[in-house]
């Protein structure tokens, strides 16, 4: 059974997304982030950069979130895998911006607003975070016109790679009304049974 490491609420919930879009059966393997299991020995075995997520597939030991969702959906034969090397090319595409450029912000945003205490927040941080991420959602929004998904008429692994990212925009309520194409795509993102599943499971 595949076994993962990191919580649904980290990272790693693309991971499970994926995991839940392809039906498959995975173990959900503990560790103690606060004590830094994720710093020990056995598991820097896994993940020598002592991060989550990292996922176990028999023999086969993987880590990086968005290279796990795309080794998942092709090992599985999953339609959200691509189907020509232009797509191929396409979903590495999203899914590289959304990790180098969409993310970057977005996550410095969310430590300062959700994990620094208040006395050590950086205002000026967050001012900056919140310039660049407008400029970067112009470039989705652009994307999307007349358009269902980000690549072909399907959802894809660039779909999913992209909306976990604009996920913790959602989280830290940003409004997204100045982007009706990119509103319009997470609804359908939102509505998928598996990111329901997952909502699920980073609400328990």
């Amino acid at each position: 059974m595949i076994k993962i490491y990191g919580s649904p609420r980290s990272s790693a919930g693309r991971c499970y997304w994926m995991l839940e879009e392809l039906s498959l059966p995975y173990e959900v393997m503990p560790l103690d982030m606060r004590n830094k299991e994720h710093k020990s020995e056995s598991y820097l075995q896994i993940n020598p950069n002592g991060k989550v997520p990292a996922l176990i597939d028999g023999d086969f030991v993987i880590w990086e979130s968005m290279a796990i969702t795309h080794y998942l959906a092709k090992k599985y034969q999953s339609p959200l895998a691509a189907q020509t090397p232009e797509e191929d090319g396409l979903i590495m595409q999203w899914s590289l911006w959304s990790l180098v450029d969409l993310q970057t912000p977005t996550v410095d945003w969310l430590i300062q607003e959700i994990f620094m205490p208040p006395e050590k927040k950086n205002p000026h941080v967050i001012e900056e975070a919140q310039k660049k991420i407008p400029g970067f959602l112009g470039v989705l929004e652009k994307s999307l016109q007349n358009k269902s998904y980000l690549v072909s008429d399907r959802f894809t692994v660039a779909d999913l790679n992209v909306a976990s990212v604009i996920n913790i925009l959602t989280a830290l309520k940003y409004d997204l009304s100045s982007f009706p194409n990119v509103k319009r795509w997470m609804g359908l993102c939102s509505e998928r049974p598996a990111m329901q599943r997952l909502q699920k499971l980073r609400e328990a």
